[in-house]
């Protein structure tokens, strides 16, 4: 049971999903109610994986999970679990952006697909589809689990000693961001400079590509020219920067645009719909003394007031901090591999790394100056929570670690429960190929009487 996620996104997650080599023979190996497994789908599946690096799975794992996929989908539609058209759509545009970017251009993506976007936006649709409504049905199944702690313990205590994890130094920590405003005569400089850009490009003396290669601040896309593919689904742009590409012809280029991230000019490759390829030249203001003093002068107020009690540093964060994520995690890093808050060492940026000396667990470090990702120089202080010494795991400094696995594993029970219940309401065809997989014990007792 606990591979229906994992499988979930088998059939779409690599290229082989809009291969066009024929199956020389086909077959129908699993049926859930009027929903089929092909035995084309199977074979896919598992390139799929190796192609992404892992081990191949066996053939009754990957038919067990799809089944279980099905199940859930020919639920979802019973109980009418809602899907959004948009959230579909979206993920379809995600996924042929993330094929466009492997493959370098939707030039390239038609022709080893041998098909063309629109058709292989179709060709996702109804697995995405199929995606959503099982994971919708499966979060309805277990939208009432939870674990008390007497559960947590108990499942703490039924874990071999050997088998505990081993935790390295950890650390929570709090950052709080300000980002010093550049003067008015050096945006200007920065406008003007674009201008002038702008105007060699539409004369024909420069080209844009060059020009954003020499010039560009955005270490992203300045050694390609400045090129981005875009869509008008993904929320991760700047909208100001989204709208302005998205007024555009093809060829045209912007007036100067101010975002986030500093000043732009963007020119429109070219459209299809709601995608379109785009080059732009990002220009930053650089921060003088002055600037830097005046933002230093402000950190040290946010800092006292920490220091004196007189606000808690998540609604300080929530309130100060320039950081877009604050207001999501209160000020909280958080961990890349399991999106918690305890963070291995070098997990950590370099200019977190580097206050780490000054300060004690409770305390505050002093503010500095720092440069992020994209080139862009703030100002930062972090608010070091905890640290713990490298130990095995235990109830004590690992609890919610703990419950997340007895949750998850409860959960994982009550679909047991539930698929047990429903199994007998559906039709079931097993393949005779697969009667014997151990992993088919829970479908053949209806699978032999419907056969």
């Amino acid at each position: 049971m606990k591979y229906f996620i994992l499988f979930a996104f088998f059939g779409f997650g690599g290229i082989s999903c809009f291969s066009q080599q024929k199956i020389v023979a086909d077959k129908i190996v699993g049926i859930v109610g009027d929903k089929i497994v092909l035995k084309s789908e199977i074979v896919q599946a598992i390139g799929d994986v190796v192609r992404n690096g892992g081990q191949a799975p066996e053939d009754c794992t990957v038919l067990d999970g799809m089944m279980i996929q099905k199940a859930l989908v020919l639920q979802a539609e019973r109980d009418s679990i809602p899907v959004s058209e948009e959230d579909v759509e979206a993920t379809i545009d995600q996924k042929i952006r993330y094929f466009i970017g492997v493959y370098g251009s939707k030039e390239a993506l038609e022709q080893i697909a041998g098909r063309t976007i629109y058709q292989l936006k179709e060709d996702f649709r109804e697995p995405i589809k199929e995606q959503r409504l099982a994971e919708g049905m499966r979060n309805k199944v277990v939208a009432d689990v939870r674990v008390t702690p007497s559960e947590v313990k108990d499942y703490y205590e039924r874990i071999p000693k050997d088998s505990l994890h081993f935790y390295e130094s950890e650390l929570q920590i709090g950052e709080i961001v300000l980002y010093p405003k550049a003067s008015h005569d050096i945006e200007k400089l920065s406008i003007d400079e674009l201008a002038e850009y702008k105007r060699q490009i539409e004369a024909g003396s420069r080209s844009f590509e060059a020009l954003a290669k020499l010039y560009s601040d955005d270490p992203g896309s300045k050694n390609n020219g400045g090129e981005y593919n875009l869509s008008r689904t993904d929320k991760q742009w700047d909208p100001i920067f989204m709208a302005a590409a998205f007024r555009l012809k093809d060829g045209q280029i912007s007036p100067v645009i101010k975002t986030q991230f500093g000043y732009h000019i963007i020119q429109m490759v070219s459209r299809n719909g709601d995608d379109a390829v785009i080059r732009h030249i990002l220009r930053i203001p650089q921060i003088t003394d002055a600037e830097l003093e005046v933002t230093k002068m402000r950190m040290d107020t946010i800092r006292t007031l920490l220091l004196n009690g007189a606000m808690p540093f998540k609604e300080a964060a929530v309130k100060f901090s320039d950081d877009p994520n604050a207001k999501f995690t209160a000020g909280m890093k958080m961990s890349r591999v399991d999106n918690s808050t305890y963070l291995p060492i070098d997990e950590l940026d370099k200019e977190i790394v580097k206050l780490l000396d000054s300060v004690k667990i409770g305390g505050y470090s002093h503010p500095a100056v720092f440069t992020d990702e994209r080139g862009k120089k703030g100002m930062h202080f972090i608010f070091l929570v905890s640290r713990s010494d490298p130990h095995r795991e235990n109830l004590k400094d690992d609890y919610n670690r703990i419950a997340s696995r007895a949750l998850e594993q409860k959960k994982q029970d009550a679909l047991e429960k539930w698929f047990r219940a429903r199994i007998p309401t559906y039709y079931i065809m097993i393949d005779d190929d697969y009667k014997q997989c151990p992993t088919m014990i829970k479908w053949k007792t209806t699978a032999t009487v419907n056969n």
